[in-house]
């Protein structure tokens, strides 16, 4: 199967004695601040396409106990918000279980028309500007792990957040963790999260490096990477076993860019590094991108807050064909 050399190489580290961990979504070592959703209102040309974002977590057969999905900062009206005259946005955040929170087709899909809110509705709240939520953590759950669909190729148990703009103009800056408890962030070993299709901040700091890792199957003959209103905050670089930095189209205000490539047998069943490095001559501030990766038939590639297979490593001696 696809996902084969994942399962192998996490139960090789389990067996061995090494923790892993679940990471925040954005993961710590991604250099993502936040993501981000704006009210049903808004204007695309601030970085948001759709005003929905659809991310995952995986839950692997060892975890047993209840789990937690903590949002920090739900709520979109405090210090972290992008403001866009008076705070007036609501966004929901929902959870999903069950049949087809996963496998329905509509959940993978990157234009949100279809039952993209497949499975079984477990959780849902909206927030508005309530400072009681501002750069505090809010936790859905508890789930038991049997609530979230079994994927074996996905290594464990599925749950869906949706986060969703409802109404109002404002940007919600938010981030996940996948936790085993209500009022801490304690991480679920072995868990991960991921996404097809990445709304995101960009710091405002020219030195930082961002980076997403979208996981490349054996199907896979070429990738389209396409990213949305990047606004001239600098350029974006492509990294895998094969690649050593190549540069990728940039998009402008309020467009998609997209740029193919091809990809030599080396890469099948790896990660590819997407690296975003900023303007060093202009200060751009509060950029929100959009980024997806399609393979040869249009299909959306997964993002891994935890790279599988770990953060690729060029090597010179596979060459491009």
């Amino acid at each position: 199967m696809v996902f084969n050399k994942y399962i192998w190489l996490l139960l090789f580290i389990l067996n061995a004695g090494i923790p892993v961990f679940s990471q925040p979504a954005p993961a710590i070592d991604e250099n993502i601040p936040y993501l981000i959703t704006f009210g049903g209102n808004a204007l695309t040309s601030w970085g948001d396409d759709d005003f929905c974002q659809i991310f995952y977590c995986i839950i692997p057969p060892t975890q047993t106990g209840p789990v937690y999905i903590r949002v920090y900062d739900p709520d979109t009206g405090g210090d972290l918000d992008e403001l866009k005259g008076e705070f007036n946005t609501v966004v929901n955040f929902s959870i999903y279980g069950g049949k087809d929170c996963w496998s329905d087709t509509s959940a993978q899909a990157l234009n949100k028309t279809g039952n993209y809110k497949s499975g079984y509705l477990l959780s849902s709240k909206s927030f508005g500007a309530d400072p009681k939520y501002d750069k505090k953590w809010y936790s859905f759950g508890p789930f038991n792990p049997s609530e979230g669909k079994y994927v074996e190729k996905l290594g464990g148990r599925v749950f869906k957040i949706i986060a969703q703009g409802i109404s109002g103009d404002d940007g919600n800056i938010y981030k996940y963790f996948l936790s085993t408890s209500p009022v801490e962030n304690i991480a679920v070993e072995g868990g991960n999260w991921f996404t097809y299709k990445y709304h995101f901040r960009l710091s405002d700091d020219q030195k930082h490096i961002s980076q997403i890792y979208p996981f490349v199957d054996d199907r896979t003959i070429s990738i389209q990477v396409s990213n949305f209103d990047w606004d001239n905050d600098g350029i974006i670089r492509i990294f895998s076993v094969a690649k050593n930095g190549i540069l990728c189209d940039v998009s402008g205000e309020t467009n998609w860019v997209i740029r193919e490539f091809p990809i030599v047998a080396e890469e099948k069943n790896s990660t590819i590094e997407i690296q975003f490095i900023k303007n060093q001559s202009v200060q751009v501030r509060n950029n929100n991108v959009v980024v997806i990766v399609r393979n040869q038939y249009g299909v959306s590639l997964p993002f891994y807050v935890v790279p599988i297979g770990g953060v690729p490593v060029y090597s010179p001696k596979i060459r491009m064909k």
